[in-house]
């Protein structure tokens, strides 16, 4: 049962961090494509695929599932939103942008695959390294 206190906190923590990140990047960027949004799912995937292979079985550091969990269920999956990236994706259908609906979804699945996919290697190679 602890184990969903732990989640529940980590969701708590990752969605105050989505609304600032998602703020923040409006602010600095623009509203007019939902780049906060974009930001965030492109962040969270690198994040989730770097931390998933150092703390995985043959990772450098070790830890436990509640921690892995913590991070991964709980932080990550507070602070993506593709549920966002969905409806404002609709949004944009429905206002006839065709072409921001086509690049926020582009957009959003190819950078966040290949973000994971540049966590993984970055951590991948820190696993590799030979410590003195």
């Amino acid at each position: 049962m602890v184990i969903y206190l732990w989640i529940a906190i980590g969701s708590a923590l990752g969605g105050m961090a989505r609304y600032w990140c998602s703020g923040a990047a409006a602010r600095l960027i623009g509203e007019t494509f939902p780049w906060g949004t974009l930001f965030v799912n492109v962040t969270g995937c690198f994040i989730i695929g770097f931390f998933a292979t150092l703390t995985g079985p043959d990772g450098r550091i070790f830890a436990g599932s509640t921690a892995r969990q913590f991070v991964m269920l709980g932080v990550l999956g507070g602070f993506t939103t593709f549920s966002s990236f969905s409806l404002q994706t609709l949004n944009l259908v429905q206002d006839s942008e065709w072409l921001q609906a086509g690049g926020n979804v582009i957009g959003s699945v190819v950078l966040s695959l290949l973000a994971v996919w540049l966590g993984h290697l970055l951590a991948f190679s820190i696993n590799a390294m030979k410590w003195i």
